[in-house]
């Protein structure tokens, strides 16, 4: 029989996905602690970094209530991290953008978690880490499909 502390332990898929994303989570609340930024701002930035949202598309991306948002861009805006403006294509719709000092406070924060991760993955093999990468990306294309969003958009326009 074998000893209770040398026991082969296997998670399951819930408590494995579970406990990655509160490392994951966990990681990068420290950096953007460093950062002194909130999570949230964290999660911002990093969207704007890669596109140009109306505040409706920022909420959906965000998965927060439009009230939730224009808070947190107000908090942004403040520190002179983001910009408002009018979209050209619909005069109704505010769209969200970088300044310089937000592109490179996400850049920054960017680097440092990339590092962090790269840490986290060190022990897996270069196939174990394709093959995570390629899971993940089905499983967040999936449910932003779902949700009537493109990941890959880099320049929002409409609503």
């Amino acid at each position: 029989m074998t000893p209770p502390d040398q026991t082969p332990r296997h998670l399951t898929d819930v408590d494995a996905l579970a406990q990655l994303s509160f490392l994951v989570q966990a990681t990068l609340e420290r950096r953007a602690a460093r950062a002194e930024v909130s999570l949230s701002l964290t999660r911002l930035l990093g969207i704007l970094r890669d596109r140009r949202p109306t505040m409706y598309q920022l909420a959906q991306l965000m998965d927060l209530d439009k009230s939730s948002v224009t808070g947190l861009v107000e908090r942004a805006e403040r520190r002179g991290l983001t910009l408002r403006s009018r979209s050209p294509h619909d005069g109704r719709s505010v769209l969200v953008t970088l300044t310089e000092e937000g592109r490179a406070l996400v850049a920054q924060v960017a680097a440092e978690f990339g590092r962090d991760i790269e840490q986290l993955l060190g022990a897996l093999t270069a196939t174990d880490r394709a093959a995570l990468t390629e899971i993940a990306e089905r499983v967040l294309i999936t449910d932003a499909g779902t949700r009537g969003i493109d990941l890959f958009a880099t320049e929002q326009s409409g609503t």
